[in-house]
C-alpha cells in the first residue's frame, strides 16, 4: 500500500504539537538536576517515582526524535509504524493514564461455566501484560468451587497500564459448547472486568477512624496451603460500606497496604461517578458495571470476537484469547 506523505506529515505535526519536545526536555533537565541534590533520597518513595518519570520522559523524547529522523531520511514505512503506535498515546492524556492499574475479574452467574470463563480471561490478560512488558502481581484470589476462579485482583505495573486497560472495563460475554456437561450444550457465560488507577496516599484522604480491619487465615482451594497465622485482611470503609479483601501476601502488613491501595482507588471511583457529567476526559462509561456489556466472544456455532462499542471484530478467537487484544483497545481509544 502506497504511503501518503502529506497525510503522514499531518499526523507527525499533530504528535509534535501535542508532545511539545522543548517543554518536555526542560522538564527532564529540571528533574535530572534534582537527583543530584543531597536531599533527593531522603524520601525513597518520592525519589523512586521521580526516577520512574525520568525514564518515561527520556523514552518519550527518544521515540519522537526517532520518528522525526525516519521521516526526514525518507524511511516512510518505518516512520508510519512508529507514528501509528504513537498516535494511540495522544488519546491517553487523562490524569492517571500513564500510571499503574488495579485490575479485577469477577465471574458472573452461571456457576462453574462462569468461573472457568473468568480464568480464561485471566490467561488472556496476563498474556497481554507480558506482550506489553508489564509486571503484575496477585493481591487477592477466590478460587472456583470446581474449576476456574470466582474473582481475582492484580496490581499491574507499566507505562500507560491504566490508560490501556480502562478500555476493558465492563462485562465480557462468552458463547460456547459447554465442556462441563456430556451433551455439550451451548452455554452463555459472563464475567466483569474492573479497572482502577493506582492512587497515591496524598491524592485521596483515608481517615483511620473510618476504617474497620478484620484479620483471618487465608487458604487455597479445598483447604490446601491454609496459613496458621491470620495474615489475610478484610477492610471495611464505614462511611461508604466499601469492603476490600487481600490475602495473597504472606505478611499481614503487605496485605494491609494492598487493601488501602484498592480502597483509595474505589473512593476515587466514587468521586468520578459524582463528577461523571462534568469530566470530559472520560469517554463513555469507564466505571465497570454488570449493565455495561462491552464484548462478545462466540466460539460456537461460529468463531467471532466482537466489541459492541466500536464494532471492531476478529474471527481468530484463539489468538484473541491468547492475548492479542491490542486492536480492540486501540479501536476503542480512537473512537
Amino acid at each position: 500500500m502506497e504511503i501518503n506523505k502529506e497525510e503522514l506529515q499531518g499526523k507527525l505535526d499533530k504528535i509534535l504539537k501535542k508532545i511539545n519536545l522543548p517543554e518536555k526536555k526542560e522538564i527532564l533537565n529540571s528533574m535530572e538536576a534534582k537527583t543530584y541534590e543531597a536531599s533527593f533520597w531522603q524520601n525513597p518513595d518520592e525519589a523512586k517515582d521521580t526516577m520512574k518519570r525520568i525514564a518515561s520522559l527520556k523514552k518519550e523524547i527518544e521515540d519522537v526524535e526517532m520518528i522525526q529522523l525516519l521521516f526526514e531520511e525518507g524511511e516512510l514505512e518505518e516512520a508510519t509504524k512508529l507514528i501509528n503506535q504513537y498516535e494511540i498515546l495522544l488519546f491517553l492524556s487523562g490524569q492517571y493514564d500513564k500510571g499503574d492499574a488495579i485490575f479485577s475479574i469477577h465471574s458472573g452467574q452461571g456457576g462453574t461455566e462462569a468461573m472457568d470463563w473468568a480464568s480464561m480471561l485471566l490467561r488472556m490478560y496476563t498474556r497481554f501484560f507480558e506482550r506489553k512488558g508489564w509486571r503484575y502481581e496477585e493481591i487477592d484470589r477466590v478460587e472456583g468451587d470446581e474449576a476456574g476462579i470466582k474473582s481475582i485482583t492484580l496490581n499491574v505495573h507499566g507505562d500507560f497500564a491504566y490508560g490501556y486497560l480502562k478500555a476493558e472495563a465492563g462485562t465480557h460475554r462468552l458463547v460456547r459448547q459447554s465442556p462441563f456437561n456430556a451433551d455439550k450444550l451451548r452455554q452463555t457465560s459472563f464475567a466483569l472486568v474492573e479497572v482502577l488507577p493506582m492512587i497515591e496516599n496524598k491524592e485521596v484522604e483515608v481517615k483511620e477512624e473510618d476504617l474497620q480491619w478484620d484479620f483471618f487465615r487465608s487458604g487455597g482451594h479445598g483447604g490446601q496451603n491454609v496459613n496458621k497465622v491470620a495474615t489475610a485482611v478484610r477492610l471495611t470503609h464505614k462511611p461508604t460500606n466499601i469492603v476490600v479483601a487481600c490475602q495473597t501476601e504472606r505478611q499481614q502488613g503487605q496485605n494491609r497496604d494492598n487493601a488501602l491501595k484498592i480502597l483509595r482507588s474505589k473512593l476515587w471511583q466514587l468521586e468520578q461517578e459524582k463528577k461523571q457529567n462534568t469530566i470530559e476526559s472520560f469517554k463513555g462509561n469507564k466505571i465497570a458495571s454488570w449493565g455495561t456489556q462491552i464484548r462478545s466472544y462466540v466460539l460456537h456455532p461460529y468463531k467471532l470476537v466482537k466489541d459492541l462499542r466500536t464494532d471492531y471484530e476478529n474471527t481468530q478467537t484463539d489468538k484473541v484469547l491468547d492475548g492479542d487484544i491490542e486492536g480492540f483497545i486501540e479501536a476503542y481509544l480512537k473512537q
